[in-house]
Parts: C-alpha cells; sequence; structure tokens
C-alpha cells in the first residue's frame, strides 16, 4: 500500500527509527500504526517505550505544594514567546495553585475562565493540557521540581515511618535528589508491581523476536531462563525504585532511601511521583 509521508513523519518522531525504516514497517503493517512500531522494535530499530507520542506544542509546567495536597499543571501555548510572558506565568501558577488548594482532581470552570481571559490576552490558543495531583497522608511529603524553564515538572512523594521526621532536611534533601533523579531519567513505572501485564508481555514478545539468533536452538529451559534475564533486567530499566540513584549509580534509589533510613533511624520510602514533560502526551 501506498504510505503518506506524514505518517512516516509520525511513526519516526514516535519511534526514533529512519525514514526507510519507518516506511517499510508501515507497508507491511498496512498503516496500523501500533503493528509498524512494534516491527520497528523487533527489529531493533525503535526504542521500547511505555508510551510516545510528541506533539509540536509550546508550553509551560507549573507546580504547587500547598499543605497536603500537591499538583503538576501544562498549559500549552503556541509559542516559546508567551510561554515566558510573565501574565502567562503568573496566570499559570495561580490557576493551578487554586486547583491544588480546592484539592481539585480535574481543572473546574473557574480555571478554564481564566485561562479565556489569558488567551484573549496573548492572542494564543492555550489549553490545560496535562494536571496530575499527589496527596500526603500522616508520615509522607510531597517534593516539587521544575526543570529546564518549565519544560519538564516533577512530583515525588516519599514515606517515613517515623511521622514526626517526615520534615526533617535530610528527607527534603532526599526528595529533591529523586526528583532530579525522575526529571533526568522519566522512569516509566514506580515500581515492578504497577506495569501492566499485558504490556509487559508485548515487550517480551518483542524481545524473542528480536534475539531470535540468540536462543535459536537452545533448550526450552535455557531459552526461558534467558528470557526471565532479559525480562528482569527490562524491569529493572524501567521502574524508578530499581534504577541506579542519579547521585551514586552503585546503588539503587530503594538502596539510597534505605541509607537515608539508617541515618534517621526510621524506614524511608517512595511511594509515588508524577512526572510532566513539555510536549509528551501523559
Amino acid at each position: 500500500m501506498a504510505v503518506n509521508p506524514i505518517d512516516v513523519k509520525k511513526l519516526r518522531d514516535q519511534t526514533g527509527a529512519g525514514c526507510g525504516d519507518c516506511k517499510d514497517a508501515l507497508e507491511k503493517a498496512a498503516g496500523d500504526f501500533h503493528a509498524a512500531e512494534k516491527i520497528l522494535k523487533e527489529k531493533g530499530l525503535a526504542a521500547v517505550a511505555k508510551r510516545a507520542g510528541r506533539s509540536a506544542t509550546e508550553g509551560r509546567i507549573f507546580t504547587a505544594v500547598l499543605g497536603k495536597n500537591a499538583g503538576v499543571l501544562e498549559i500549552s501555548c503556541e509559542t516559546d514567546f508567551v510561554a515566558r510572558n510573565s501574565d502567562f506565568v503568573s496566570t499559570g501558577q495561580a490557576i493551578l495553585d487554586a486547583l491544588v488548594t480546592s484539592g481539585a482532581q480535574a481543572p473546574d470552570t473557574a480555571a478554564d475562565a481564566k485561562l479565556k481571559e489569558l488567551a484573549a490576552k496573548t492572542k494564543e490558543n492555550l489549553s490545560l493540557k496535562t494536571y496530575k495531583t499527589l496527596s500526603a497522608s500522616a508520615g509522607e511529603t510531597i517534593v516539587q521540581y521544575i526543570h529546564g524553564e518549565g519544560r519538564i515538572g516533577v512530583l515525588v512523594k516519599l514515606k517515613v515511618e517515623d511521622a514526626a521526621k517526615a520534615a526533617d532536611p535530610k528527607v527534603q534533601a532526599f526528595g529533591f535528589d529523586l526528583a532530579l533523579h525522575a526529571a533526568a531519567f522519566n522512569p516509566t513505572y514506580l515500581n515492578r508491581t504497577k506495569v501492566d501485564q499485558s504490556w509487559l508481555k508485548e515487550q517480551e514478545e518483542i524481545m524473542r523476536v528480536r534475539d531470535a539468533d540468540q536462543l535459536k536452538g537452545k533448550p526450552d529451559n535455557i531459552v526461558a531462563g534467558i528470557m526471565k534475564g532479559k525480562v528482569d533486567k527490562f524491569l529493572k530499566q524501567i521502574s524508578f525504585v530499581d534504577q541506579p540513584f542519579v547521585k551514586d549509580d552503585k546503588i539503587t534509589v530503594t538502596q539510597a532511601a534505605e541509607k537515608i533510613g539508617k541515618e534517621l533511624g526510621t524506614k524511608v520510602e517512595l511511594v509515588d511521583y508524577a512526572y510532566v514533560q513539555i510536549g509528551v502526551e501523559a
């Protein structure tokens, strides 16, 4: 079948594969994007990712931690000039602060109204594109981080067994380091228990096809062992708590939390996070 160049570009943006490879994959998949992406992954030509889909938008990320509630909000616009505009920055923060203060789980009519007023001033199409929230219970603390003039926003939530130590400067500093880690590596999942099993099964199938030469001719039990090792390695790469810690890559994030816990004489655990990046679908 004939493949539209626009579709080729879209698949290339999603996978990072070459134009020719994307064209061939789309032709083999009869235009099915998901099937074409799988073909590229099986050939080792595309990065395995939980989700893809960059959009050519500008905008800014805002974060807020107010009391026990926290939120991260992406407001998209048409140009980076508007994204840096002082009215855009102050209004965006005000919108998020109001949402977090009220405990809203989704943008409300008041947020929409403020955005329309801002759109009238900027003369651009604006959108409340992504909104994520976290809330802290007793013994929990939430730390925020904004990277690159609002290009990435992160919230991390830590649980401290001794609730009185949740506000300890060492806990807060560790939370900030974890937010830096998330901004740098964008973990796909918090831990292995959060991984979607149907998605994981698909990734395993991709590995089997991609590494068929390595598995060929080996007994079933050996193949099973090899695949178990590959899946385990993959899970370590995508799970936040299993990744090498950004400040010390000789230990994992979990081990870093254990180290802080020993220093404070209490258990410290990463229990949740939220990550938003401009132009990347949630």
